[in-house]
């Protein structure tokens, strides 16, 4: 049998210089009707091995009847059913099988590609980190990141936030925004309990959110996570490449190191793009809107009286407000980092305290455990005015 080189020589020979099939017997030895028949097949010699019937083949038949009836059916469940019918064969030649056949019976799901313009959306996504996050006091804490991702660009953020209620999320997409420098026309997001009112609408506190920013949203349908698929490659990548290997002081520590684990991802050669995100993101400034001068307020707000106990609860943690309020209405304003309280109707402030996210802490200003201390010394040094009578009076009664 010729091989390749044999039989490409033979067909150059012939073809191109015109040497004739006698001239070749001579040249090489071989048999006329060898070379002739090279010099006949348009395609090179190769080694046919032949076919060999397949343990397999008298259930075929039976085996596209029971994925007409069910394409999802396993492996081994099929390997079930045909063992009754006379079926020795192992697992792998049916396994095997399947992978080739299964398709031609489910219903093939297509993807349109979508191309976003620049400035046009930013995706979100709620991310969880594997394991909590330690925020001091010898506690840890379950975490959540608010990953957001450029459409156009890929440029992408996150900000930790410790709950899902609509406060901490909506300060999480802020963040965000923040970061990238400008403000895309459409912020879309999966069916979040705290953003999503149903049917599509915002919650309320989402509506206000997005027309302070004068930002249109928009709403993906359930269970379809292919819709922001942008947001969703970036938080697989940020899954397997931010947190393996790392170790955390506390959040600001995590946040710090997610910023600049973000700032180097943006940098980065994107394999789809073929681009890096940060080069992508100057073209998408241009287009996109700007902040505004100042970032939104989101803070918890709510007004409570001082009690007698002059401290207030939030999160399970108590926080001292100053004793000399007591029975006065406060304000309580709550942001990420602090807790403070402002008398209503004088504007003095009562508490002041950085925020805490560990659980069930009593955290004390020293200048009210002072004021405190003052003011109960002051009590015992009063004194107290007792109405004495005379004996006669007494005497009187029991006579």
């Amino acid at each position: 049998m010729l091989d390749v080189e044999r039989w490409a020589e033979l067909r150059r020979e012939h073809f191109v210089r015109g040497v004739s099939i006698k001239e070749l017997m001579r040249r090489t030895g071989l048999a006329r009707n060898t070379i002739r028949a090279a010099l006949r097949s348009p395609v090179p010699p190769g080694f046919k091995c032949p076919e060999r019937r397949s343990k397999l083949d008298p259930f075929k038949d039976e085996i596209h009847v029971l994925l007409r009836g069910d394409p999802k059916l396993t492996g081994v469940r099929i390997r079930e059913l045909i063992e009754p019918l006379g079926f020795v064969g192992g697992k792998s030649i049916v396994d095997d099988y399947l992978r080739e056949v299964r398709p031609l019976f489910l219903v093939a799901r297509t993807f349109q590609r979508t191309v976003y313009r620049p400035g046009e959306i930013c995706q979100f996504d709620l991310w969880q980190p594997a394991r909590e996050i330690p925020v001091g006091h010898g506690q840890t804490r379950r975490g959540y990141v608010v990953v957001a991702c450029l459409g156009y660009s890929r440029f992408g953020a996150g900000a930790l936030v410790f709950s899902k209620e609509a406060e901490d999320l909506l300060w999480g997409i802020a963040r965000c925004l923040w970061s990238l420098g400008g403000l895309p026309s459409t912020l879309v997001w999966d069916r979040e309990g705290a953003l999503h009112a149903g049917g599509g609408r915002p919650s309320d506190a989402y509506a206000s959110f997005c027309g302070r920013l004068m930002s249109d949203w928009y709403f993906c349908e359930a269970r379809d996570p292919q819709a922001k698929g942008a947001v969703e490659k970036l938080q697989q990548y940020l899954e397997t490449n931010f947190e393996p290997g790392r170790s955390f002081a506390n959040q600001l520590d995590f946040q710090l190191q997610l910023d600049a684990w973000f700032a180097k991802a943006n940098s980065r050669q994107h394999r789809g793009l073929r681009c890096r995100p940060v080069d992508r993101l100057a073209e998408e400034l241009g287009v996109m809107q700007g902040l505004p001068d100042r970032e939104l307020d989101l803070d918890r707000r709510w007004v409570t009286r001082v009690p007698p106990d002059p401290y207030l609860r939030f999160d399970t943690n108590d926080y001292s407000l100053d004793p000399r309020f007591v029975s006065r209405r406060v304000e309580v304003h709550v942001s990420q980092q602090h807790v403070t309280a402002t008398v209503l109707d004088t504007g003095e402030q009562a508490a002041s305290h950085e925020r805490c996210f560990a659980k069930h802490r009593t955290i004390t200003a020293l200048e009210h455990a002072r004021a405190l201390k003052v003011l109960r010394g002051e009590r015992r040094g009063v004194e107290i005015q007792v109405e004495q009578r005379s004996l006669a009076v007494y005497d009187a009664l029991l006579a």
